[in-house]
C-alpha cells in the first residue's frame, strides 16, 4: 500500500478571485522523481495539458522544465491573474502507484470552505474534473453535505455549473467543472455533440482546442 500525499500546499494570496480545484498529482510528484520536463509546481506534470492550455489562451510563452525559473513564471502569472490553487485531495492509499483518481481509497480531504473563510474574494471554484467518483467536484458534494450547504445547478451544459451559498462569509460563490485536463478524459470529449460539431467543421480541430476554448471563457 502507498501513502499518497499531496507534495504542495494551496497557493493563496490576498485578493485571489479564483481557485483551481483537482485532486493529486502523479505519485512522483510526492516521491520527488520528476522526469525530464517535468515542473515541481502544481499541474507541472510534463504530460498533464492544464499548463499548456493556459500557455496558449494567455499567450505566457512558459518554460516547461525542472526549474526554478519555470516555477516561478506559474507563480508570477497566477498572482497577476488573481487565480490561486487549491487541491481538495490532501492524501489517499493507492494499491497501484498511478495517477488514477480512482485508485485512490482512504482519502483525506482538504477543508476548502476554511480557506474560503480566510480568502473571502474567493468568487469562483474551477474543478479540473466533474462528479464522476473520486473527482474533485465529486468530492466537494461531500463537503457540503457534511458543512449542510445547498448546491444549486446553474447550468447543465458541459462544463456544468453550480453555485452556492458559503455559510460563515454568506457570499455566493460559483463553481464550474471543467473537462480535466488529462488524456484520460479525451474519450469523454470525444462523445460530445459540441466537439463533434467542431470537429466536422474543421478536421484539424481536436480535444486539446476544445479544451482551449472551454478553459477561455472561465480562466480570463
Amino acid at each position: 500500500m502507498f501513502i499518497h500525499e499531496h507534495p504542495y500546499p494551496p497557493y493563496l494570496f490576498k485578493g485571489v478571485k479564483k481557485l483551481i480545484v483537482g485532486t493529486l498529482p502523479p505519485p512522483r510528484f510526492s516521491k520527488g522523481q520528476l522526469k525530464e520536463r517535468d515542473v515541481d509546481f502544481c499541474y507541472g506534470s510534463r504530460d498533464g495539458q492544464l499548463w499548456p492550455i493556459l500557455n496558449k489562451i494567455f499567450q505566457l510563452n512558459l518554460t516547461f522544465e525542472t526549474t526554478k525559473e519555470a516555477i516561478q513564471e506559474r507563480k508570477q502569472f497566477l498572482r497577476t491573474q488573481r487565480i490561486g490553487i487549491c487541491d481538495i485531495v490532501a492524501s489517499a492509499e493507492r494499491q497501484k502507484i498511478d495517477a488514477s483518481d480512482l485508485g485512490m481509497t482512504n482519502v483525506q480531504l482538504r477543508n476548502i470552505f476554511t480557506y474560503l473563510e480566510e480568502f473571502p474574494s474567493v468568487e469562483t471554484l474551477l474543478f479540473t474534473g466533474g462528479n464522476s467518483k473520486n473527482g474533485p467536484e465529486y468530492f466537494f458534494r461531500k463537503l457540503l453535505k457534511n458543512h449542510e450547504v445547498n448546491y444549486e445547478l446553474v447550468s447543465n451544459d458541459v462544463p456544468r455549473i453550480h453555485q452556492f451559498i458559503n455559510p460563515k462569509t454568506k457570499k455566493k460563490i460559483k463553481t464550474v467543472s471543467l473537462t480535466a485536463p488529462s488524456g484520460a478524459a479525451n474519450r469523454a470529449v470525444g462523445s460530445l455533440q459540441l466537439y463533434k460539431d467542431l470537429k466536422d467543421k474543421n478536421p484539424n480541430f481536436n480535444t486539446f482546442d476544445f479544451r482551449v476554448l472551454q478553459y477561455k471563457e472561465h480562466f480570463l
